[in-house]
């Protein structure tokens, strides 16, 4: 066969020869042993080989390998046994150049069947990487390290046959070849290598270290190729399934294709609305349906059969229907089976899969020109896909939510009441411009200028590092309960099988416990769902106690979500508490701020809240502005901070999960301006000198203390953000005042590390003492805040 890849050019470490020495050393053993069964054959092939001395002592122009293509078909049969060769996808290699020159049958075939011009070359294999994995190979065999660079390498090949691309990983088996070096080939020590480790994209100190063609490859490789097709249709799918681009559907089409190995195989989708009682009447959200075109609403009952509403719309189990023409024998001819009928599909899989929140359904519609291509059986190779187009499906529909909930904001964005006179005085003088026909008009820019900025978050700390643990303690539990059900079928009856699944089930436990990736979780459960829940249904029907057991491990899983869902319920349902205190607190406290002077405020809430105010003589109409209202609202926002540690220490009483929260206030002394900004339609800073003060509030609850690792903010204790020493003054008269009160302990003066782009920050710190019983009655009211500043 005539091998397309020919390359005299490789730039390589190696100078690579093809050597068959040792294999022809096994017929000299076989030759010297006069007792062995190959002794009479093996005396006759070196006889014969004897006479082609470089097959042992090696050559390097490729085109000798057709030269003595007869000689080396010869050695290598025994390689390559006709027994199996029907069966085994295999070649021999010139390692790093894919030079390939004796194939089994079955590889011959395949690359027969392939596309005319198909070369056969691993996937994504550039040459500067070939460059790399040659000098790893290098340092492993000549200088005994042990340095990891295995990927798995795939060969992508087009069978035209069926219009189907199949995808094979590689085993190389390197038993037949040795690598030594030259007199050019440069001493490699320990600090060379530690220098190659630190600089894997810098090629120029590998190609130093290992010169072109510095050490001596000889002998050849074997590939053994395997059909990886179902494995990377799945993993290409989960992919595929996270994107949401104009090509989605035509790729996930082409993945399912090569999945049923139908070349026109057809693929659409549907996304429903949960049917009204009664009348089933579907409200149709999104589709790419092959059934429907632009329907936005449909009666179920009457567009589909009693099979088709029974298990797609109710129970939602997969269904296959085979025939389409024996489907109407049965269901006569619905809204459903003429639609199929237009457009030529013969076999239909139908998929339905509920978001695993909200009210959605969504159909996957797989189908076939011809009938029995889809059916019964092989719809039941689904079962190891539906998990990942649930997970795509429930993501789909949250994002759709968060597309209505943006378009409401985009829309209908509400307007703060302190400054929505100036908006109706934009609006009033475009709609002004419009009557009297001037050309082009343009809406006033709403700024309000020379603004006193507050800023002020209640964080809730470790959120990230307490979810990721709420999530490996369920999957522990969840582990260790699957455990606990295979060990008592182990006591019953002492099967191999239930020894290697604990094994399994330990390994992934371990992992779990050592800390979870990106991921993992998925992982965990389908293979739970494929590897042992089988085996669990098998237990529930062999023995009552056993079937008990199985039970328990039931009834530990959440309804909905079939999980151990403890920790994680316990961590969410503490952090919508601590958050909605928070929040409702915050906002009942800034109504009553409001009487005080008007001013313009928002509040976020993240794991936490945090919230901005400004305030100012621009942002009010009829109204006159003092200092006295800028000091007081500080004054304000400093108590209100006391205020929700209070709340926040509160809350943790009634929490399973104890969270604390962190709290920072930033001053900002200098007037500045905003801007609404019409495309994010919210207020944002204006001019460049005022984006520092953006900068600072992204970055500062990261900031450290001056000279050590410690963070500014922690649990316990306020901290105040200032860089000017009139700040500290104000903000020092305040505490002492609250803790004359007994509000506030220990202060602490501080001084900050430098944040990228933002440097001379100083903090005040000062304790917060919790009360047993705080309540909002006994808390500082407006006019006490005044009456103390007057």
């Amino acid at each position: 066969m005539e091998n397309k890849n020919e390359n005299n050019n490789l730039s390589l470490p190696l100078q690579l020869v093809i050597s068959f020495e040792q294999v022809m050393s096994f017929y000299d053993k076989y030759v010297e042993d006069e007792t062995h069964p190959y002794h009479k054959s093996a005396k006759e092939i070196t006889t014969y080989l004897d006479t082609y001395p470089e097959l042992r002592s090696g050559f390097t122009e490729l085109s000798k390998l057709e030269e003595y293509k007869e000689q080396i078909d010869l050695l290598l049969d025994a390689l390559f046994p006709e027994i199996l060769s029907d069966n085994e996808i295999k070649v021999a290699t010139v390692p790093f150049s894919f030079q390939s020159f004796k194939y089994s049958n079955r590889l011959k075939k395949i690359l027969e069947n392939a596309e005319h011009e198909y070369c056969f070359t691993a996937r994504n294999l550039a040459e500067k990487e070939l460059y790399l994995h040659a000098c790893v190979m290098i340092l492993n065999v000549c200088y005994g390290y042990t340095i990891d660079l295995k990927r798995p390498f795939f060969f992508d090949i087009p069978d035209e046959n069926s219009g189907i691309t199949k995808h094979y990983r590689v085993a190389f088996n390197g038993d037949f070849c040795q690598i030594v070096p030259t007199e050019n080939a440069p001493k490699i020590t320990d600090e060379d290598v530690k220098l190659l480790l630190d600089n894997y994209e810098n090629i120029e100190i590998w190609k130093e270290k290992f010169p072109l063609e510095s050490y001596i490859f000889k002998g050849f490789g074997i590939m053994n190729l395997f059909d990886v097709t179902f494995d990377e249709t799945l993993s290409s799918l989960r992919e595929n399934l996270l994107r949401s681009d104009d090509n989605l559907l035509s790729d996930i089409r082409q993945n399912l294709s090569e999945f049923f190995n139908i070349k026109d195989l057809k693929l659409g989708f549907s996304m429903y609305g949960t049917p009204e009682n009664g009348t089933y009447i579907s409200h149709i959200k999104k589709s790419e349906s092959l059934i429907f075109k632009d329907e936005k609403e449909i009666a179920c009952s009457e567009f589909f059969c009693e099979g088709i509403m029974k298990n797609i719309f109710k129970d939602h189990k997969e269904m296959a229907i085979s025939d389409v023409e024996k489907y109407k024998s049965h269901a006569g001819e619905n809204g459903f089976y003429k639609r199929l009928k237009v457009q030529g599909i013969q076999s239909i899989i139908l998929i339905p899969i509920k978001a695993s929140k909200g009210r959605d359904l969504a159909v996957l519609e797989i189908a076939s020109p011809r009938a029995y291509d889809l059916n019964s059986v092989n719809q039941q190779k689904l079962k190891d896909i539906i998990p990942v187009f649930e997970a795509a499906v429930s993501r789909a529909s949250e994002d759709y939510q968060n597309i209505l909930e943006a378009t409401i904001q985009e829309q209908y964005t509400s307007i703060h009441p302190a400054v929505k006179w100036r908006f109706y005085d934009a609006a009033e003088d475009y709609q002004n411009k419009l009557a009297e026909h001037v050309e082009d008009p343009m809406i006033d820019d709403i700024v309000f200028e020379n603004v006193y900025p507050l800023f002020g978050q209640s964080d809730i700390k470790g959120s990230s590092l307490a979810r990721n643990e709420a999530i490996k303690e369920d999957l522990t539990t969840q582990l260790e309960l699957a455990i606990h059900v295979l060990e008592a079928a182990l006591k019953k009856v002492e099967l191999p099988i239930y020894e290697e699944l604990i094994f399994r089930i330990a390994e992934y436990l371990n992992h779990t416990k050592e800390g979870l990736n990106a991921g993992d979780e998925l992982g965990i459960l389908q293979f739970l769902k494929k590897d042992i829940y089988p085996v669990f249904n098998h237990l529930k029907n062999s023995d009552e106690e056993i079937a008990a057991v199985v039970k328990t491990y039931i009834d530990s899983l959440d309804d909905e979500l079939q999980v151990v869902y403890d920790k994680r319920k316990a961590y969410e349902d503490s952090v919508n508490i601590l958050n909605k205190k928070l929040a409702n607190y915050l906002d009942k406290k800034q109504e009553e701020a409001q009487e005080m002077f008007p001013h313009y405020f928002e509040r976020y809430k993240t794991d936490g809240v945090e919230y901005n105010m400004y305030i100012g003589q621009s942002l009010v109409k009829n109204k006159t502005f003092n200092d006295l209202y800028l000091f007081n609202l500080r004054l304000w926002q400093l108590q209100n901070m006391y205020e929700m540690e209070q709340v926040a220490h509160q809350a943790r009483k009634k929490m399973e999960h104890d969270l604390e929260v962190a709290s920072l206030i930033l001053v900002h002394s200098s007037p500045l301006a905003i801007k609404f900004r019409m495309d994010e339609k919210q207020f944002d800073v204006d001019g460049a000198y005022n984006i520092r003060y953006e900068i600072i509030k992204k970055r500062i609850d990261k900031a450290n203390i001056k000279g050590t690792n410690d963070r500014l903010t922690i649990p316990g204790k306020i901290a105040i953000v200032y860089s000017q020493d009139k700040d500290a003054r104000e903000y020092v008269k305040y505490i002492k005042y609250m803790q004359s009160k007994n509000y506030f302990g220990k202060l602490e003066k501080l001084e900050l590390e430098d944040l990228q782009g933002v440097s001379g920050l100083r903090a005040l710190r000062v304790e917060v003492l919790y009360k047993d019983d705080f309540n909002e009655k006994s808390s500082i009211t407006i006019d006490e805040l005044m009456e103390e500043l007057k």
